[in-house]
């Protein structure tokens, strides 16, 4: 142990680490898999391009933000001296890999079948991503200030419990015999005061019975593990400077979607920030978001195009106990299993059913630090930033339902889903956008709870210019009546704000100076 270590207490390994660093891991993991998925399967990119290249450099950057998070650790367990303090977790930006694959790989392979262009194309994109990072970390902490910690932790909430926990709660209900269990357990240890088996460490116990309760019953076998091994194998991570090269000169029509992406990974890492400072551990954005936007920049340039950002579930590794170890390990192991091609082999022995009640309890966690660290007065600002998540998440299940019955959402029509009563248009417009959406509604709200009229204009105005741009509300930055229709409705918010403002000032100006009303109330009159 080094001798600022000793000095402060702080651990390199803590016994909560253990539970920690497999909620964190199988997050990781799971971004991981998704991804080999959608470029092997969806976009149709060679497999050995997707696991020998992109894999191990995906492995790269998280390594590279993790070793940074556990650095800005040290230094604030020096700075304060204490023992109790907890890196922030590291991981891929999930909406990233999404949106990479759909806006950018995706339309240029099936338009050029070229892999190379396809990629170098897709690492500009993610380039870009870490440059906006980059610049904004210089005005990251600022921001912090001017947003309502309330308005933050609401849209973090959504975050956890939406795009974090709501699909592994449905993955428990589609395999309950392993997953009931499990998630009680969780219930137990964690968030109850007498746990079951004690001296055991709860994520090891999770995995444990959760794995043998799969292989019990025959959801794993042993033929998934054989095929798993098929791509292992050692692909280290290159530079990919040619590649890159190649792909600036024809990346700048998809550009334009970086920019909005940017700014929602930029509102993810202040809300993850600020959500570590209420749970007690209080980091700087700036370099934090340096960190961010540098390892995605360096992933970048040896061939992963998924820019890296702070994850959710601060505050539930801290309930954990864990310190430091976890989020260094997590980066470790994943850098490995990039390396070594490893990722699908550990699903096929530890099944996602075992570990998705560890993910359902971190977006809990984190929905609950929003309740926790809010004045009851503001509590309804919540849920009003939960909205667009819920919609963001019903629009990539219509989608998905969609895609499976072998159509789109083009080709079905708006108008007939309408019908049906699922009120698709609401659906798509709220739910595009929705960490910025969620962030904006959440600070109108708040604004109006708190009557800070001046505020209230301020944040409308900026909801209006995003819509014009397209960048809330729409799939896809751009112009046209739906956007023009959103801006004249925030600019009605604004003026509505502003008229409240005039009316508040009238009502103070009709009433007497203070010291006359006292001398009222002295005088009996």
């Amino acid at each position: 142990m080094s001798t600022a270590l000793a000095e402060t207490g702080l651990k390199w390994w803590k016994k909560g680490d253990v539970a920690a660093y497999f909620g964190l891991f199988t997050n990781n993991l799971t971004n991981l898999l998704t991804m080999t998925a959608l470029l092997t399967v969806v976009v149709g990119l060679p497999a050995e391009l997707v696991v020998g290249r992109i894999a191990p450099a995906f492995g790269l950057a998280i390594l590279v933000a993790s070793v940074a998070y556990v650095t800005f650790a040290r230094q604030l367990a020096k700075k304060e001296g204490r023992g109790d303090v907890v890196a922030l977790p590291s991981g891929p930006s999930a909406p990233s890999i999404f949106t990479v694959t759909f806006l950018v790989l995706l339309p240029v392979y099936r338009e050029t079948q070229n892999a190379e262009l396809t990629l170098g194309i897709a690492l500009v994109w993610g380039f870009a991503e870490g440059a906006i990072l980059f610049a904004g970390s210089f005005v990251g902490d600022w921001l912090r200030r001017a947003v309502p910690r309330t308005v933050l932790l609401a849209c973090l909430a959504g975050l956890g419990l939406l795009l974090l926990a709501m699909n592994p709660m449905l993955q428990a209900f589609q395999f309950p015999v392993v997953a009931f269990v499990v998630l009680v357990l969780v219930f137990m240890n964690w968030f109850g005061r007498s746990p079951f088996l004690k001296k055991i460490p709860t994520g090891l116990l999770l995995l444990v019975v959760g794995t043998a309760l799969a292989w019990a019953f025959g959801l794993q076998s042993p033929e998934a593990i054989t095929k798993a091994l098929a791509h292992a194998g050692y692909h280290p991570p290159t530079v990919h400077i040619t590649t890159f090269i190649e792909g600036l000169a024809h990346a700048g029509p998809h550009l334009a979607s970086a920019v909005p992406l940017a700014l929602a990974n930029y509102v993810f890492d202040l809300e993850n920030i600020e959500s570590a400072e209420a749970a007690g551990d209080r980091y700087k954005a700036r370099p934090v978001m340096l960190a961010n936007g540098s390892s995605s920049m360096i992933g970048a340039l040896m061939g992963n195009p998924f820019p890296v950002t702070v994850y959710v579930g601060h505050t539930a590794y801290k309930e954990m106990g864990a310190g430091i170890g976890y989020t260094l390990l997590n980066g470790i192991t994943m850098f490995l299993v990039g390396l070594f091609g490893l990722g699908a082999l550990l699903l096929s022995i530890i099944p996602m059913a075992a570990i998705a009640p560890i993910l359902i309890y971190i977006g809990i966690v984190t929905a609950n630090q929003a309740v926790r660290e809010t004045p009851k007065p503001e509590v309804p600002v919540i849920f009003v930033a939960l909205f667009p998540w819920i919609a963001n998440w019903a629009n990539t299940l219509v989608g998905n339902t969609l895609k499976a019955a072998g159509t789109t959402v083009g080709e079905v029509g708006a108008q007939a889903l309408n019908g049906a009563g699922t009120f698709f248009t609401g659906i798509a417009h709220l739910g595009a956008g929705a960490p910025l959406s969620s962030l904006l509604w959440g600070c109108i709200a708040i604004f109006a709870i708190r009557n800070k009229s001046v505020h209230g204009i301020v944040a409308a105005v900026i909801a209006a210019t995003l819509a014009f741009f397209g960048v809330i509300h729409q799939p896809v930055p751009g112009f046209g009546e739906s956007q023009n229709t959103f801006m004249m409705s925030y600019l009605m918010v604004a003026a509505l704000f502003g008229a409240k403002l005039l009316q508040d000032r009238m009502m103070r100006e009709k009433e007497p100076p203070r010291e006359l009303a006292l001398a009222g109330e002295q005088s009996g009159e």
